[in-house]
């Protein structure tokens, strides 16, 4: 027989009725597949108490030619190889998407929040300072081969010392300005700890959180520890390191941390010179304040274009 076309049904009864539902019609041609059509897709949602053959017979292969006359050839879609634009615009949309996670991933504290975690931070930095100087200072008067800090870097101040803060506040300052116009990743690394920092203070705050940081690490690292280490040139150097490694994270990079050594430098020139803490405190937090007035400053330039 040259042409086999089995009907099937699912019939389902209950105590009403007979439904038939046309399940598949399927064509076959010397016992291979050749062709499916009219099907339908039927949820069997009850139970059904029979399934039910309907077989049909056609002695030519009239139809078979007909279904094969019918088909439609596949589409071909030409490969077209991708366009410089295309690369364009996937690149913008990369850019986008990273530019967007960066934004979403820059942390904004409210400005109760900075305020309180810089009073506590410095309060305990201070405290560890002053808690040092005065065990040097109880040692070295019980006899032990322990440098009194607040003998050797006391609270004194005199007339040339203001001229000796102008030109490290002038050094710093310009040095910053160069860096952040010439460094990339030391600008990426200020302007992400300034928007955590900065970015909800108001113009006043600026003042709290420039001078509570300045006296206290002052007062902590070149106040306790550089006289601890020696007072010289090496204990200088050391100092500085620790001052800068302390000064990575929140946004701030390995070029932060160089920055950071730098300006520990700066600072404990100044203290060796003077032998006050007055010069390094006034200078670092007159150097915070004038930092961050700049960056509020361009930001607000940015904003406006």
């Amino acid at each position: 027989m040259g042409l086999l076309t089995i009907n099937c049904w699912w019939t389902r009864t209950n105590n009403f009725s007979t439904t038939l539902f046309p399940y598949r019609a399927s064509t076959f041609m010397g016992g291979k597949f050749i062709h499916l059509y009219d099907a339908e897709q039927v949820v069997l949602s009850t139970l059904h108490s029979g399934f039910r053959f309907d077989t049909r017979a056609f002695a030519s292969r009239n139809s078979v030619k007909k279904l094969r006359r019918n088909r439609q050839p596949p589409e071909i879609v030409a490969d077209i190889p991708p366009t410089k634009d295309d690369y364009v615009q996937d690149e913008n949309s990369a850019s986008s998407f990273e530019n967007s996670v960066d934004q979403n991933s820059t942390i904004k504290p409210s400005r109760s929040t900075v305020l309180q975690a810089c009073t506590i931070t410095s309060g305990l930095i201070a405290a560890l300072g002053i808690i040092l100087r005065q065990v040097s200072h109880v040692a070295s008067v019980e006899g032990l081969t322990i440098l009194d800090c607040s003998a050797e870097v006391s609270f004194g101040f005199e007339m040339w010392h203001l001229e000796l803060i102008t030109g490290i506040v002038v050094l710093i300052s310009s040095s910053r300005y160069l860096l952040l116009k010439t460094w990339p990743d030391f600008a990426e690394s200020s302007e992400a700890a300034n928007q955590q920092v900065l970015a909800s203070l108001q113009i006043l705050d600026y003042v709290i959180v420039a001078f509570l940081p300045g006296i206290s690490e002052e007062l902590l690292f070149r106040g306790a520890l550089l006289p601890l280490f020696g007072f010289n040139w090496k204990s200088v150097f050391l100092v500085a390191a620790i001052f800068g490694v302390l000064h990575v994270g929140s946004g701030r990079k390995y070029s932060f941390a160089i920055w950071a050594t730098f300006v520990g430098l700066v600072y404990g020139y100044a203290t060796i010179m003077s032998s006050s803490l007055i010069v390094p405190m006034a200078s670092h937090a007159i150097n915070n304040l004038v930092g961050g007035i700049l960056w509020r400053y361009n930001s607000i330039s940015s904003e406006k274009l």
